[in-house]
């Protein structure tokens, strides 16, 4: 029999016995994986059970019985060091409080070769083995969910919240840097028991000063930072954590510790949950740039305040166990400067958009970020595509995203796709203007409805492109922290919200236009050189110029 066809027939067997292998981890952090674990679900007698690996084998004590699930570890005081709690069984620990497991033989989880078989009364019931049937890496979890092995890199502490849609939801939908002020005051003004707060950066003094205010009043209010961001925690963030560690407001950070490692690479996401019943998702880190006073220079980004229980429900159980996990420490609070706001003049173009009725979906990245891929190919009409970036994955392999945005253009779909322009994102070899030129190049040579440009980020104008948003069919509208790169989706905390209305469709769409309008053809690159360019040309024709007359004068 073929090996597929054996383990299919072993996974139906184990259903029918009604106990199941359902987790393991072969590789923890801890040195010697002493933490190391897997877990059973089901119900009945455990006697007769049996765990191996080939080299050895476990059996549950006398008169064990299965309700629901159990964990077994190999040193339940190793597993409790890494997750806050002791397992319902050990195999190779001293723990009194917990049961021991009957070992025979060398029974421990290798970790990038080696096989787990269930057997029931000595008959194999299940069986997984790696690599091939599960990949591997250190902190990485294999779950086994609907009669296969989940295929996603989960690492230890990794949350699994399901996908959720709720109807009926009333919001206000807000652009930054327009009105993205007014309406994260008039948010926080309006709490009455409760602010949660999860971003990656915290830096603005006015933001600050609003908790501050709410907590003087009474609210709790507690923050969740990322403890490790790019270029390390800024100086203007230690003075925002003073600020509020000051007036009683507990401020962590997704940090890890010598035990636990975070478990993902940044805290990314950005929201606030005010009362447990609005949701406030932005694309925008809680700065100046992001939410700028009205009439001032900021970052272009997406926002909306949903109004709705259930879904400041769901949002207050990722916060929960975000802000509550082991790798979560409380901030260090220090030294440093407050952070000036923009000086520059912006004329502000949009108001906030007031909606009801609308069908909102949260995202959350590494779980269910994958609707947003879904979101992309269920376009029928129009996607339009305002991001920060788009790296692809490796070589010439495109961004999952792109590609699938690319397939819709095939399809007949109008795509269009807005990058910024800022210094670090067309600086470099590879970046924001070779991607527009490679997506031009794709749309002139297959004669696709399809479209790439740099925005315009002149004087007056928008300071850059931090958005990492989408609009589908001018109706479902993405509002997002996630980026489009290979990390974010898979190895990131992020959260997004996709938004199903008409109205906010229209918002987002009339925003759009505008910059895709004031980002014109003239500055698409390979469609002809671009003002940097065009710059360093003339300089170099100058100069050879002057030379070429200096040494014909001193012939």
């Amino acid at each position: 029999m073929h090996w597929c066809s054996l383990f299919l027939a072993l996974a139906l067997v184990s259903h029918a016995t009604g106990i199941t292998l359902v987790e393991f981890c072969p590789d923890p952090y801890l040195p010697e994986d002493r933490d190391e674990y897997f877990c059973l679900e089901g119900s009945g007698p455990l006697e007769g059970v049996m765990i191996s690996d080939g080299e050895g084998s476990v059996r549950f004590p006398a008169g064990a019985v299965l309700a629901g699930r159990c964990v077994v570890a190999r040193d339940a005081e190793a597993y409790r060091r890494s997750h806050g709690e002791y397992p319902d069984y050990e195999w190779d620990g001293t723990t009194r409080e917990v049961p021991d497991m009957a070992r025979t033989g060398r029974f421990q989880l290798a970790n990038t070769r080696d096989e787990i078989t269930l057997y029931r009364e000595r008959t194999p019931v299940q069986r997984v083995e790696w690599p091939g049937m599960v990949s591997t890496r250190q902190g990485q979890v294999h779950y086994f969910q609907n009669g296969t092995w989940d295929p996603r890199i989960l690492m230890l502490g990794q949350s699994q919240f399901p996908e959720a849609t709720f109807q009926d939801a009333d919001g206000l939908a807000f652009v930054s840097p327009d009105c993205s002020r007014d309406v994260f005051l008039s948010l926080a003004r309006s709490a009455r028991t409760e602010i949660l707060v999860a971003v990656y950066e915290f830096t603005s003094p006015v933001l600050a000063g609003a908790l501050v205010e709410a907590a003087d009043r009474g609210v709790n209010v507690t923050v969740l930072l990322e403890g490790g961001p790019v270029g390390g925690i800024p100086k203007e963030e230690k003075w925002v954590i003073s600020r509020l560690e000051e007036h009683g407001i507990p401020v962590y950070t997704m940090s890890g510790t010598s035990d636990v490692h975070a478990p993902y690479r940044y805290m990314h996401a950005k929201y606030m949950i005010v009362d447990r019943s609005s949701v406030l998702i932005t694309s925008e880190n809680f700065k100046e740039s992001g939410f700028p006073e009205r009439g001032k220079r900021g970052n272009r980004g997406f926002g909306v305040v949903v109004t709705h229980p259930g879904l400041a429900g769901y949002f207050f159980s990722v916060f929960s166990h975000d802000a509550g996990g082991k790798y979560t420490i409380r901030a260090k609070a220090g030294d440093g400067p407050e952070e000036m706001p923009s000086q520059d003049a912006y004329s502000s173009s949009f108001e906030t958009c007031r909606f009801s009725g609308a069908t909102v979906t949260p995202v959350i990245s590494p779980d269910t970020s994958s609707l947003v891929r879904r979101l992309v190919r269920g376009a029928e009409r129009s996607v339009d595509i305002e991001m920060a970036y788009i790296t692809n994955e490796s070589g010439s392999m495109l961004n999952p995203f792109l590609s699938d945005a690319i397939e819709a253009a095939r399809r007949g779909v109008r795509v269009r796709v807005l990058l910024d322009s800022y210094y670090y994102n067309i600086e470099g070899e590879s970046d924001n203007d070779e991607m527009v030129a490679v997506i031009n190049r794709i749309a002139a040579a297959e004669g696709l409805p399809l479209e790439a440009r740099c925005a315009d980020t002149g004087p007056g104008k928008v300071e850059k492109i931090h958005n990492k948003g989408a609009i589908i069919d001018g109706r479902r509208v993405l509002v997002s922290s996630i980026n489009w790169n290979a990390n974010s989706p898979v190895n990131n905390r992020e959260a997004a919200l996709i938004v199903d209305h008409p109205g906010v469709g229209a918002y987002f769409t009339s925003v759009f236009e505008s910059d895709w309008n004031r980002a014109g053809q003239e500055r698409i690159p390979g469609h002809g050189p671009d003002t940097l360019k065009l710059v360093t040309a003339a300089l170099v024709v100058a100069v050879l110029i002057v030379l070429f007359r200096f040494r014909k004068r001193g012939r």
